[in-house]
């Protein structure tokens, strides 16, 4: 079926799941990411340039997943409840599902904040650096990065990232009041539970309003 995925960056994901067999719509709100993806040939891919906090399709899909954390970069819980019902009423088909994945707070607070991490590679170098909020449950990444260009030379670059983690209480509330079915939350890459030492959860839910009427 036709599937669109929200923040789809340079669009691995995209091909891989157009190799498996999908009709893919691809999303992101970065030209640049955009236009690395659409480097790649691949047919039957139909990328958007749109904010994922109001995307707009042409019609409705079979599914709609957004991975690789990219519903962590939403930060405020009505914007996330935006998403969710945006694609409950008006784009997923019945029974339709969502699946997104989450970094959780645990992650932030006990392995990424206050680390500072830093990678010397062939093609480059970067030092990333994370400082957590538990009050705003905010994880701000600040990211200087040194990518070779010509020769020896190397130019730097900074970037800053923001992140919010969700518990399973908000995701659960805002599912409900988006008018999706929560179906599964799992620990990542497993078919198991949450624990409380999760680092990345995957959330499964899906349209049933239309199939009620």
């Amino acid at each position: 079926g036709l599937v669109a995925e929200l923040g789809c960056g340079t669009g691995k994901m995209t091909r891989r799941l157009a190799e498996a067999g999908y009709d893919m719509i691809g999303i992101d709100n970065s030209y640049d990411m955009l236009s690395i993806a659409m480097e790649h040939p691949a047919e039957d891919i139909l990328y958007l340039c749109q904010d994922m906090r109001a995307f707009e399709l042409y019609g409705t899909v079979a599914a709609v997943i957004s991975v690789c954390d990219s519903m962590n970069y939403i930060l405020e819980e009505e914007e996330v409840l935006g998403i969710l019902t945006s694609a409950a009423h008006n784009y997923l088909d019945y029974g339709g599902l969502f699946i997104f994945d989450l970094n959780t707070e645990y992650k932030y607070r006990e392995i990424l904040g206050e680390q500072t991490i830093a990678e010397n590679r062939e093609e480059g170098s970067f030092i990333w650096e994370n400082y957590y909020d538990e009050d705003s449950h905010i994880n701000e990444y600040n990211l200087t990065l040194f990518i070779k260009e010509h020769g020896d030379h190397y130019r730097k670059y900074e970037e800053t990232h923001y992140q919010k983690s969700y518990s399973l209480d908000t995701i659960r509330k805002l599912a409900e009041m988006s008018g999706l079915e929560l179906l599964h939350i799992y620990d990542a890459f497993t078919h198991e539970a949450p624990t409380e030492k999760s680092e990345r959860i995957y959330i499964i839910a899906r349209e049933y309003g239309k199939l009620q009427k």
